[in-house]
């Protein structure tokens, strides 16, 4: 497994099969299947299946992919964070989600910092993007905190979406 960064209270590594059993925990949550989508995660098998055809796949052919968030304190996995490379995007993009007793205690912001400049940094990449539903408002806000700047709308998977931009200064 490949550390991916360190912050004061996380520890940001890539995800393994190992991590499957979380996967259903998180892709389970209501508001992963009411913000980003349902992704009929619900067993062990699809749980594997999810991690090799998406973050093991996107590590293979990009470099980069969702990296599991854990508690720097009892390694409890609380979340994901990482770069995503979609083909209806022009850049990569910054993506992530938690377990729902970890969100309002600045987890989220924490970790999407941290892996949208250590991503930056390790790919040599000056823009990425970032995309959330118009009425996902505490991503809304956690995107301009850390300095993405709100570029427009567009439609993707059916859906209106705010589309953000962060540029390296």
């Amino acid at each position: 497994m490949k550390l991916i960064s360190e912050t004061q209270r996380l520890i940001i590594r890539q995800l393994t099969l190992d991590d499957a059993e979380f996967i259903i925990q998180l892709l389970n949550e209501e508001s992963f299947i009411r913000y980003i989508a349902d992704k009929n995660v619900r067993t062990h098998a699809d749980a594997v299946n999810y991690l090799m055809n998406g973050p093991l796949a996107s590590y293979r052919d990009y470099g980069f992919g969702l990296n599991v968030i854990l508690l720097k304190e009892t390694t409890t996995p609380i979340g994901i964070c990482g770069l995503l490379k979609r083909a209806e995007l022009d850049y990569p993009d910054l993506g992530y989600a938690f377990l729902t007793e970890f969100c309002q205690k600045g987890y989220a912001t924490e970790a999407a910092f941290s892996v949208l400049n250590a991503g930056m940094k390790a790919h040599s990449l000056d823009t990425v993007l970032a995309v959330t539903l118009l009425d996902n408002e505490s991503s809304n806000r956690l995107l301009q905190k850390i300095g993405f700047e709100l570029k427009g709308t567009m439609a993707l998977y059916g859906s209106q979406n705010n589309v953000y931009e962060y540029m390296s200064a």
